[in-house]
This record gives structure tokens, C-alpha cells and sequence, in this order.
């Protein structure tokens, strides 16, 4: 609550009021309807309640904040219990390695202040803010599983309780984990036991990152929850087991497939979240450059032949190959999959479920996929000398066939292939393309900042790095100016971190891509069985981006970091 004198000097700063009668006018009024003085005038409209609380921060000292559209991090949230955020008006909203900022609505409250500085470690910057959006603020702890945190010694440990209540409980943990885990756009949810307690891990942006630490007592009700909600059997903890559910968040229908695996400490629960219905993205939002993309959508017109996507797990092959399949499904074709497991449904496109324990492999699948009519044939992964030779022979008898391999860039793929005995006349005629590509996290667009990078940042880059090369492509591409000769003066882009985006400087991600044209002369080179060196000046001759070199041409153009591009092509 306002003082008097606090609202005459706001109200005559902002020329509300010229005197004391005025003042007391008003007053007269507030007091007829029995409301508060200050709920008054802003009912009233006669004052904004921001300019309301800007004008107290002016009169006490301190700088005002508005975080009624702050999206807080969980992490920076959960520093202050909820309990205490509520009963003491104050609110964590983000912090860097020496301070915390904080919203308030009683900056007088030194002991709270002084708290916090001692669980922290960190010196509290104090910010003014408004009622209204302090109440918003708050309600993003219920979002948040730390409201179960708070309560979990005394929930869980009383065993005085009746036997459904920890059902409830543990229901209503599961249902947060998963819901958060959505609202935070992860891939992926890791449930782990340890001695004491269990960890809540999510993979945001293919990071995995800490949520919550959870008392031991309460993990065998989870597991059993997830078993329940997967049709697993709840009963069974030596075998591993794979199951799979779905649910609904804001109308979208997401699916998540669930793996459960006996460990020291109990069961482990990873569970990934795949949206039933995404919107599959076309091959520029995947982020290919505009000479990747003519090569991509040239050969996929092609009425036979293969088109490889390779990268390791986790880099994004089978949206690639989704958005090809997007691309090429029309009426006047049949197109049909086999896959392990189904991630996406698509619309028109037949698509089967391998299932190794009973035999039907990718192998038999495709075989099967043979007798069906095919114009187009999509293999999940050619992981065996059986599938390769299949796919091949596909290939060979007038079907375009897609697939994915393992295999750290383009070219590796048909030494790879040679390797699984198919052969060499074979590889060098069916296959049209092959993909290999990484996936970079994206610069935040609220924090992005520009910096020139430093000598010693320069002579680390040139040990791993051809530098005069990439140089060479930023020119070719055209992105840097006459002016920009060396590296030393060209402009970079980082994230400094903010509540958007967790404070990891990251949002969203990309993929970075090489694009191999297998052409008469790499097919001669192949058939001859040339070694992988002369392969190599083949693909010089071509002058294919490579995916570090696409890797760099973002970050130059701010989309993505140097560190980035570095930490996904190390090999």
C-alpha cells in the first residue's frame, strides 16, 4: 500500500492533481465507495497502474520493471519457493554469474533481500514492479514442478496417509513433468534414479539440461504411473520394456513413446514427445542454402535411384527425408515406408512399423513394400548388408528409393556402402544424392549481440579451421563487403541470455548441410574402386559445400554460433 505522501507527489509529478484539494477530492471520493485510494484512481483510469508504480520507483530510487510477458526460466524461477515468492511479494526473473534480479512489490523488505543473497550466493538487484504483473508472474510456478517440490518431505513421507493419496500425487506429478516438458518445447524427458533421489532431465534444443531433483520414495509410484499410462506391465522391473501413449496439450495431440531400462538404483524412464500432427517443414525452413536446394529438389525428380540422408543419431535425417516425402506425395504416385519406429502420420503416404521381435525387419519390409506397387520407397535406416542390397536393387529396377545411414559426412557413405558388400558398379549407378548434415541451435533473437572476434580466439580457429577458405565462400556467397578482407574485421553473433530463452543464449535449431552429387566422374572413380583420397579431389572439382563451410556461412549471418558450428562437426 501506497503512502499519502508517496501518491500526492506521484500524482502531481504526472499532473494529475495541482494541489492538496485535489488530492483530497479524490480521497473523499475513494472513501464514499469504500475502496482504497490507490485502487481508486486506478479504477478510475485516472492513472495507468504502471505509471503508478513507475512514479513510486522514481520516488524511491529504484529502477521499475514490467514483467507481465517474461517468460522466466524454471531454473531462476525455482531459486525463491514458491511459498516465500507469494507471502513476501518478490520474484526471481534472471541472473548471471554475480547478480539475481528481482521483482518487487515491497522493496523494504531487507530480510527477504538478505535471504536470498545467502541461498544464492549472488548480490540481489532490486526492481519495482507492478501488482498485476507480479500475479502474472506468479502463476508461471504452476507451470512449474516445483510446486510438488516444495511439499515433497512432508507428501511423501508420511505414512500415516491413505494408500490413494500418493496415487493422486503421483498422477499429478507425471501429468506436470509432461506438460512442462511440451511448454518447453523438449525432445526428450529422462527420469533417473540415484542412491537418494531422482533427477528430471529435459533435452531442449538437443541439450540435456537439469528440472528437478525429486525424493527416492516417490519413484516407484512414477514408474508404475508411466507403465499404467503406456500399457506396460506394471509389475515386471528386470526387463527392459517399450510402450507408448499420447495426450493433449492446447489442441495438440502429442504422442510419447516410452522406454523403460532396470538400472542400479531402479528403472530409468526416457520417454520422447512427438506431436501427432506437426507441421512438416519445407526443405528451406529445414535451412538449406539456395544452391543445396536446387541440387535437393533436382534429383528428387528423378523417377529412380537412391537419395542418402547420413549424420549421427539425433541430426535430423528423418525430417529431411519427411519433407522430401512431403514434397513428392501427390495422387498420381504410391508412396510407402518402412520404419522404426512411425514418428510422424503423413497424409496419403503408407507407412509400416518395423518389428524385430517378431522378424519383420527393414529387410523383410521392404520386400514386402516390393509387392506393393511402389513408385517411391522410404527405409528408416539401411543398417545391414541385407537391407542395403534390397534397397540397391530397388533402385536398379525403376523405384526412387530414400534412406538413412551413419556416417560422419557425403562421401564416407559409399565407402560405407562397398562395406556391406553391395557392389561398387552397383552403388556408383543407383545413387543420385547423399545428404549429410548436423543439427546448430539457433542465436536467440531477444539477446543477440554482435562482437569481432579476439587474436586468441583467431589463432585457436585457424588450428581447426581453413580459414582462407571460408573466406573464399563468404565472397563467393556474397555475404561480406569489400571492407571485410580478413577475418579479424568481420561481425559475429552470440546470445547473451535471457528469460526466452533459459539464459543459454540458444533458441530453436537449424540444420547445417553437404550436398554430394554422385556425377559420371565420381561414378567412374567408384566403379574403379579409387581410394577415398581421389574421391576426395572429385568432390573439390564439384566444389560441394562441406557442413562445416555451410556451418560458418550462418553464424555469419547471425543465425547460428562459431562454437556451435565447431561443437556439432568435431568428429
Amino acid at each position: 500500500m501506497l503512502t499519502e505522501e508517496q501518491l500526492k507527489t506521484i500524482l502531481l509529478k504526472n499532473g494529475i492533481i495541482s494541489d492538496d484539494d485535489a488530492y483530497k477530492k479524490i480521497s473523499a471520493k475513494a472513501e464514499t465507495e469504500k475502496i482504497p485510494i490507490e485502487n481508486y484512481i486506478i479504477d478510475k483510469k485516472i492513472i495507468s497502474e504502471a505509471s503508478l508504480y513507475q512514479g513510486l520507483a522514481d520516488y524511491i530510487g529504484i529502477p521499475y520493471i514490467s514483467i507481465k510477458e517474461t517468460d522466466i526460466a524454471k531454473n531462476i524461477l525455482n531459486l525463491i519457493p514458491r511459498t516465500t515468492a507469494k507471502e513476501n511479494k518478490i520474484i526471481a526473473f534472471e541472473k548471471d554469474d554475480e547478480r539475481i534480479k528481482i521483482a518487487t512489490l515491497d522493496p523494504g523488505n531487507l530480510e527477504i533481500i538478505e535471504f536470498i543473497k545467502k541461498k544464492t550466493g549472488l548480490q540481489p538487484e532490486i526492481f519495482l514492479t507492478s501488482p498485476t504483473d507480479f500475479e502474472r508472474a506468479i502463476k508461471q510456478y504452476q507451470k512449474s514442478i516445483a510446486g510438488y517440490n516444495e511439499q515433497r518431505d512432508v507428501r511423501y513421507s508420511d505414512s500415516s496417509k491413505k494408500e490413494g493419496t500418493n496415487d493422486i500425487s503421483n498422477i499429478k506429478i507425471i501429468d506436470t513433468i509432461l506438460e512442462q516438458a511440451f511448454y518447453e518445447g523438449a525432445s526428450d524427458i529422462h527420469i533417473e534414479p540415484e542412491e537418494k533421489e531422482i533427477y528430471i532431465r529435459y533435452r531442449v534444443d538437443g541439450i540435456l539440461k537439469n528440472v528437478m531433483a525429486l525424493p527416492k520414495t516417490i519413484h516407484n509410484g512414477m514408474v508404475a504411473r508411466i507403465k499404467v499410462l503406456a500399457n506396460l506391465k506394471v509389475d515386471e522391473h528386470r526387463l527392459p520394456q517399450d510402450g507408448r501413449f499420447k495426450t493433449v496439450y492446447k489442441n495438440n495431440k502429442v504422442s510419447f513413446r516410452v522406454s523403460i531400462i532396470p538400472m542400479l538404483y531402479g528403472e530409468k524412464v526416457v520417454m520422447r514427445l512427438l506431436e501427432e500432427n506437426p507441421k512438416v517443414l519445407t526443405l528451406e525452413q529445414l535451412g538449406f542454402q539456395p544452391s543445396s536446394l536446387e541440387i535437393v529438389k533436382r534429383n528428387i525428380k528423378k523417377p529412380y535411384g537412391m537419395i542418402l540422408v547420413t549424420g549421427p543419431t539425433g541430426s535430423g535425417k528423418t525430417s529431411t527425408l519427411y519433407s522430401i516425402i512431403n514434397l513428392l506425395n501427390s495422387p498420381k504416385v504410391n508412396i510407402s515406408t518402412i520404419e522404426d519406429p512411425i514418428e510422424y502420420n503423413i497424409h496419403h503416404v503408407n507407412q509400416s512399423q518395423a518389428n524385430y521381435k517378431i522378424g519383420y525387419t527393414f529387410a523383410n519390409g521392404l520386400r514386402a513394400l516390393l509387392r506393393q506397387d511402389p513408385d517411391i520407397i522410404m527405409v528408416g535406416e539401411i543398417r545391414d548388408n541385407e537391407t542395403a542390397k534390397i534397397a540397391v536393387n530397388s533402385a536398379m529396377t525403376g523405384h526412387l528409393v530414400l534412406s538413412t545411414l551413419h556416417t560422419n559426412d557425403a562421401l564416407t557413405t559409399i565407402p560405407r556402402m562397398l562395406e556391406m558388400d553391395v557392389p561398387a558398379f552397383l552403388v556408383a549407378s543407383t545413387t543420385n544424392l547423399v545428404i549429410a548434415q548436423r543439427l546448430v541451435r539457433k542465436v536467440c533473437r531477444d539477446c543477440v549481440q554482435s562482437y569481432y572476434l579476439e587474436q586468441a580466439e583467431l589463432k585457436e580457429l585457424k588450428k581447426q579451421v581453413n580459414l582462407e577458405k571460408i573466406m573464399e565462400i563468404f565472397k563467393k556467397e556474397k555475404i561480406v563487403s569489400e571492407d571485410e578482407k580478413t577475418f579479424e574485421k568481420l561481425l559475429f553473433y552470440k546470445g547473451k541470455g535471457c528469460a526466452k530463452c533459459g539464459n543459454t543464449g540458444y533458441k530453436g535449431r537449424t540444420g547445417i548441410y553437404e550436398t554430394l552429387i554422385v556425377t559420371p566422374e565420381l561414378a567412374k572413380l567408384i566403379t574403379k574402386g579409387a581410394e577415398k583420397s581421389d574421391l576426395y579431389k572429385e568432390i573439390e572439382n564439384q566444389k560441394m559445400l562441406r557442413v562445416i563451410e555451410d556451418g560458418f556461412i550462418k553464424a555469419k549471418d547471425g543465425i547460428t554460433t562459431i562454437e556451435e558450428v565447431l561443437r556439432v562437426t568435431k568428429e
